[in-house]
């Protein structure tokens, strides 16, 4: 039977709905325990099975489900545990599960029957299950980064963006497989072995935010994270047909998160849908820096904090009649083949469909953007990496060493050759062979920085002079590169990457069909706006969005786009993930550099 609202003040329907949702920009107030005498008092109906679809399930379709009984929390995330049953195998795309994700969906489930009502306000991501990038500090799950040698990190305490997710009433379902340490894009890890792209099974998934990418798109969450250093959040998204934000410099603090680089690394979230991406920004830069680990979210102005993105999606910010925006020529590839055709011809259609919806287009040509020079004279990750690294392992806590107590304690430890704990794609060896004799104190370093700093002059110069909302180009000049790979080359993000600017990506077409990918490969833009205007970017990409029409499709290879059933009353228990590198390509040896 499904559960009854006998009590007016009960969740009936819409009112406590926008409850709910409207108070986004306040601050979340955990669900308190259910007292016990309230719990003998009658049967909680936590194992239902109701009828509802989860394919494609937004944040509004489930809290509707949920709040008019036609499915429970438990029941909810027992269909997304099924899900993660059947396909991850393939997808490699989920690393751990969340041990109490099925007490937390009971707790809320005890809230709704109980009449509870008042102690779920200000929970815009009630029971809505989120999946974290695995370099995220979580104290439910181990945060690996991918790395085996990392299997037993178990941090103490959870990131401010994870105890955000949880103050708004997510339910933490898992942790997702990455490129490990997320040094690329390829999305293979010495743990969790190749993550598969759910459209097409000969591609990555991009990265190295890939298993989260991955994840979403075949319907194992809802909302997930990502981690940014030149393109790990923007390229899975463009690859999966999935919405991405990579904000602002110091918008979303960075504490507690594996670290590769603290001039270029954001934190960042994926969705579905753009309605569901307002919301994981308004809950995400609301995760303010605790505990003081990053010290860039001083520079937030003071009316930017607490804004409701959400807003900017119904109050006709970035119309597209009348705005204007760079289309930047040297992010293309115009040479044809059959991987960069492809890209080509979508973005023309969309530029074209820009233009009818009263757009102005301005070809911007400087010389200056060429994310291949750009990334030679300007990155800084190989400086900074080694000490960001050592600087989290010397801190971190391990519940099973290696035989003395310990796991790796700095990069050396994690990078002992020979150990077969570490993968490093072979076009990565000079990367970790630099980062042991580079660092900050290079004079190299120094120079490289100045150079950031004259890229940002010269992308404000653009804005200025040219008089623009924004600038798009493709994610990505190619398709997402097939497993295997050197590299995920082609890719646009280093411009973001350098200068802080906080980018949307939209999801903007799909290669011709062919027998590895029966819809296609995804294809998709990126919208990189001045600083702090990120929620004009957001409006921008819902205008585009609709003048585009539909544009995602579910995955079907492999029976993604198949109900997989949820047998008997549902989950008594959360499964375990049993961790595979078996399908780790034979061109990626693990152990060498």
């Amino acid at each position: 039977m499904l559960p009854s609202f006998h009590h007016p003040k009960a969740l009936l329907g819409k009112v406590v709905l926008l409850s709910l949702l409207s108070s986004a920009t306040s601050a979340f107030n955990p669900l308190p325990p259910i007292p016990d005498t309230l719990l003998t008092q009658q049967q909680v109906p936590l194992h239902l099975n109701p009828p509802f679809d989860i394919r494609e399930a937004t944040i509004s379709s489930i809290h509707n489900a949920l709040f008019t009984g036609l499915t429970t929390c438990h029941a909810l995330i027992s269909s997304y545990l099924a899900r993660i049953e059947a396909f991850n195998p393939f997808l490699h795309a989920i690393l751990s599960l969340n041990p109490h994700a099925l007490d937390l969906a009971s707790t809320i489930d005890a809230h709704l029957t109980f009449n509870n009502s008042s102690s779920l306000v200000n929970q815009p991501l009630l029971c809505i299950p989120v999946l974290l990038k695995d370099n995220f500090n979580t104290n439910e799950m181990p945060t690996t980064a991918g790395s085996l040698a990392l299997a037993q990190n178990t941090p103490l305490h959870d990131a401010p963006t994870v105890s955000a997710f949880k103050k708004a009433g997510a339910i933490i379902l898992g942790k997702t497989n990455m490129h490990e340490f997320a040094l690329e894009g390829i999305s293979v890890s010495s743990l969790g072995g190749q993550a598969i792209n759910p459209y097409d099974s000969a591609r990555t998934p991009g990265g190295s935010s890939g298993g989260t990418g991955a994840a979403l798109a075949a319907n194992l969450g809802v909302l997930g994270t990502g981690t940014d250093t030149v393109n790990s959040l923007r390229s899975p998204a463009s690859a999966n047909s999935l919405w991405s934000w990579r904000p602002t410099r110091g918008l979303v603090s960075r504490e507690g998160v594996v670290p590769v680089g603290w001039t270029q690394d954001a934190v960042g979230g994926m969705a579905r849908g753009v309605e569901d991406l307002g919301v994981l920004m308004s809950v995400l830069s609301l995760g303010g820096d605790k505990g003081g680990g990053d010290n860039t979210t001083v520079l937030v102005p003071p009316e930017i904090k607490g804004r409701d993105y959400s807003k900017a999606l119904y109050g006709g910010l970035g119309k597209l009649n009348g705005l204007r925006l760079g289309v930047l020529n040297g992010f293309f590839n115009h040479t044809a083949s059959e991987e960069t055709t492809p890209v080509n011809e979508v973005m023309a259609k969309v530029l074209r469909r820009l233009e009818v919806a009263g757009v102005q287009l301005v070809n911007i040509t400087e010389s200056v953007y060429d994310t291949v020079a750009i990334a030679a004279k300007l990155d800084v990750q190989t400086f900074e990496f080694r000490e960001g690294l050592d600087a989290y392992l010397e801190k971190t806590t391990y519940t099973v060493g290696d035989g003395n107590g310990t796991g790796p304690r700095s990069f050396s430890d994690v990078y002992t050759l020979g150990k077969k704990q570490f993968v490093v794609l072979p076009s990565q060896y000079d990367y970790i062979r630099n980062a042991f004799n580079r660092s900050t104190a290079s004079p190299e370093y120094f120079v490289r920085q100045y150079g950031i700093q004259q890229l940002k002059t010269a992308l404000a110069r653009t804005f200025s002079t040219n008089n623009l909302d924004a600038v798009i180009y493709p994610e990505q000049k190619n398709l997402v590169v097939k497993i295997g790979s050197p590299s995920q080359s082609g890719r646009n993000g280093i411009l973001a990457a350098l200068t802080g600017s906080p980018v949307i990506t939209v999801p903007v077409g799909f290669s011709n069909a062919t027998e590895t990918a029966p819809l296609g490969v995804p294809i998709g833009m990126e919208i990189l706006g001045r600083p702090w205007t990120d929620d004009l970017l957001l409006g921008i990409a819902k205008h585009v969005g609709e003048a585009l029409g539909p544009v995602r499709r579910m995955p079907v290879g492999g029976g993604l786009d198949k109900v997989v059933e949820v047998q008997g009353g549902g989950y008594e228990k959360v499964p375990v993930v049993n961790t595979d590198n078996g399908n780790i390509p034979g061109v990626y040896p693990l152990g060498v550099y």
